[in-house]
């Protein structure tokens, strides 16, 4: 990520932190956050002030649009520039596949897919503005999730917002590829975190995968920075399944 002011939505906690600490760790010369709370968007840019780096925050609601775009707009603002918009925020409900109800549909649409795609066009709209670097605008990089490709009845009404993601990806890919953009998504596996730990499903995890283990944050996130980042000069409209062979694609 060297040299790259980058913007993650969703960086307050979780793996949208850790992308934040990653890109700083890797050289970006700059980062946004967009997260609901205010509290979780401050700490999660102490690592670019520690290196004082230029940095901003905005929080917001991403299930409307003008919340979106304006929340972004004053983020690019105060960085001049934005070569990597990141999509990580998402919300993960668990119900039984007959029990699903409209406001369960709702919520999960509105902050999983439409908030995705708000926060594409408002950034499409500011690199479709700036200079190229090489041949190459801006980079775009939402999470997905493995989720996307399997029966999940315990949980399909997020698997099927997983699956929109990967669409939506591939056609705003297409759309913008004349401009210099390109847009991919990277869908992780279950991870081996402090919360899986905690609730047994690490071993779930382990039992999952032809490796014996979930995959680590970091292993997911180096995939995201690396679509986001500048050896990306060439991909676009793909989806990176990093699960270690619990799904083949």
């Amino acid at each position: 990520m060297k040299n790259m002011s980058v913007v993650i939505v969703g960086g307050g906690a979780g793996l949208g932190a850790l992308l934040a600490e990653m890109a700083v760790e890797q050289g970006a010369a700059a980062l946004g956050i967009i997260d609901l709370s205010a509290t979780a968007a401050e700490a999660a840019l102490e690592p670019a002030r520690a290196r004082k780096l230029p940095c901003a925050f905005a929080t917001c609601d991403i299930r409307t649009s003008d919340a979106a775009h304006a929340a972004f707009a004053q983020v690019a603002a105060a960085l001049g520039r934005v070569d990597t918009l990141i999509n990580s925020a998402a919300i993960y409900p668990r119900k039984p596949i007959l029990e699903i109800l409209d406001a369960d549909w709702d919520a999960s649409n509105a902050i999983n897919v439409k908030g995705t795609y708000h926060m594409m066009v408002a950034a499409i709209r500011q690199m479709q503005g700036q200079e190229p670097r090489g041949h190459v605008r801006g980079r775009i990089v939402n999470i997905t999730s493995v989720d996307a490709f399997k029966a999940h009845p315990q949980n399909a009404h997020y698997a099927a917002t997983k699956a929109a993601v990967v669409s939506l990806t591939k056609s705003m890919a297409h759309h913008v590829a004349p401009d210099g953009i390109l847009v991919n998504s990277v869908a992780p596996a279950g991870m081996a975190t402090d919360k899986a730990r905690a609730s047994g499903f690490l071993d779930e995890l382990a039992r999952a995968s032809p490796l014996g283990r979930g995959g680590e944050p970091r292993e997911m996130a180096e995939w995201v920075l690396m679509a986001g980042g500048p050896k990306n000069t060439y991909m676009t409209g793909e989806n990176i399944i990093v699960s270690g062979g619990y799904i083949y694609a």
